[in-house]
């Protein structure tokens, strides 16, 4: 039976530390679903099309190498129903620190409590990653700071554009 991994998150902007998890997944499952989440609560520098695009263009080269099949979606509520709809059985976490893995564990004991056929696999960031958020990430290119040592190069691209068009 085919597997085939969730991977949530904002995704705003896509990061190194993205696509080393989106990298893993791909080598534990046969499809691997990327799902960019909308949340009322935030605002994006990029809207959800950009992010998808970003996604895309990162990840599909990355995830069809290690012969896995690769789809970009959007959800919006819980990560286990956007889980059921693309027929995942497995939602990847990836894990920078401590902080990470607190966190984590108790969405991932609650995930498998409301979906006991969904396991959450937690996936340690490279060390070369471990650093990289997407916030710190946002806050060195409204700093104007050079950002392409933390993103895939055309997700740099994007970024100086959009702060450029900021200025």
């Amino acid at each position: 039976m085919p597997r085939t991994a969730l991977y949530t998150g904002t995704f705003d902007p896509v990061t190194n530390g993205h696509l080393d998890v989106v990298r893993r997944a791909a080598r534990i499952a046969d499809k691997v679903v990327v799902a960019a989440g909308i949340h009322s609560s935030k605002t994006p520098i990029f809207t959800v099309e950009e992010r998808l695009e970003m996604l895309r263009e990162a990840c599909a080269p990355a995830v069809e190498e290690a012969g896995a099949e690769f789809e970009v979606a959007t959800f919006s509520g819980l990560a286990i129903e956007a889980a059921r709809r693309h027929g995942a059985t497995i939602i990847v976490r990836g894990l920078r620190d401590g902080t990470d893995l607190d966190y984590e564990m108790q969405m991932g004991a609650m995930n498998e409590t409301m979906a006991p056929d969904i396991h959450t696999v937690f996936v340690p960031a490279s060390p070369a990653v471990r650093p990289i958020t997407a916030t710190l990430v946002r806050q060195v290119a409204q700093m104007g700071g050079d950002v392409s040592a933390f993103v895939p190069p055309g997700v740099a691209r994007r970024i100086e554009a959009r702060f450029q068009s900021r200025r």
